[in-house]
């Protein structure tokens, strides 16, 4: 048994815990409330009117941020990808490539487009519904750092089959626009030739390094067709005084370390549309959510929170998206 010393201290560093977690819970429902607000005054939520048409507005390289939940152009996407705006950063970047390939004229039926790191995304499915002949690629699941994707439910199996979604098209045309690959998008095969388009989702902060990540975007534009796009999202540091994590399973990027990307792209005659990192004039665009980020042992029913901010080892991260165009 504990000296009576060591049961005190021990008491008070569990009730600290505790404490610190409720605190956390609480910010978390009072965050919820304020974009439940946001619901009922019809800027999202499921209330929400879809405009009919895609809203064209100049895209570029930027992070997310309330304005382009609420925003005309995102709302548009959402039926496709049945749902309705949170305000969420992984719907902001499903919407933030939707939209980039629109602009770009990427979505007419025939076009070729390139997935890398897909995952069990919608995406494949979405382009396949609209007539586009798709390469799915993943990590090969065999490969020892596929295991945590697969143990969460983000990794494709060796085939397509995780990457049909029914309520986008039916199996047989899903199958035949769709063919799967398994890729290391550090070792991109050569036969990866003459794509429309290209695409990731927060992939290339997991290649290890910073380096690795700005590579494998180098490394793609190989794939495209003169005139072609790529789009990738990824994590961003928004604070750029602070050391960011340049290395391990998630690696962070900062202002200086796209500039340095649009740089090297230059010089290979691509263009990087110019990057917009403001952080926005919301509230929600101020809301840090704290893990959990979804179960929470306090909750007494279901509460979603803002999640277009997040603290990810100390750094406040959001998502950011960028264009590129290929040379010719």
């Amino acid at each position: 048994m504990l000296p009576a010393r060591f049961r005190f201290w021990l008491e008070r560093l569990l009730l600290g815990g505790r404490t610190a977690e409720l605190v956390r819970w609480n910010a978390k429902v009072l965050a919820t409330d304020l974009a439940r607000q946001r619901f009922a005054e019809g800027h999202a939520g499921p209330g929400f009117t879809a405009p009919a048409a895609p809203v064209l507005v100049g895209l570029t390289s930027r992070v997310c941020r309330q304005a382009d939940i609420e925003h005309d152009w995102l709302r548009h996407w959402c039926p496709a990808l049945f749902c309705y705006p949170l305000y969420h950063r992984k719907l902001w970047e499903d919407c933030f490539v939707l939209q980039a390939l629109w602009e770009a004229g990427m979505l007419e039926a025939g076009r070729r487009g390139l997935g890398f790191a897909v995952g069990q995304e919608q995406l494949p499915s979405l382009f396949a519904a609209r007539g586009l002949e798709i390469t799915a690629t993943d990590l090969d699941p065999a490969d020892r750092r596929a295991r945590g994707w697969l143990a969460t439910g983000q990794h494709s199996d060796a085939s397509a089959a995780h990457l049909h979604h029914p309520h986008q098209l039916e199996r047989a045309a899903f199958d035949a626009r769709v063919n799967f690959q398994a890729v290391d998008m550090r070792r991109i095969p050569a036969g990866l030739r003459d794509y429309d388009f290209l695409w990731s989702v927060c992939a290339l902060e997991h290649l290890g390094t910073l380096e690795r990540g700005l590579d494998f975007v180098l490394r793609a534009m190989r794939c495209l067709k003169p005139g072609g796009i790529a789009v990738h999202t990824t994590e961003y540091n928004l604070n750029q005084q602070e050391r960011t994590l340049g290395r391990g399973t998630t690696v962070l990027y900062q202002r200086r370390h796209l500039q340095e990307l649009a740089a090297r792209l230059a010089a290979e005659g691509h263009e990087m549309l110019a990057f917009d990192d403001a952080n926005g004039e919301g509230m929600l665009d101020q809301f840090v959510d704290l893990p959990p980020y979804q179960y929470h042992p306090f909750a007494l029913g279901p509460l979603h929170a803002p999640h277009l901010r997040l603290a990810f080892r100390g750094r406040i991260v959001t998502s950011a998206g960028i264009i590129i165009r290929k040379a010719g």
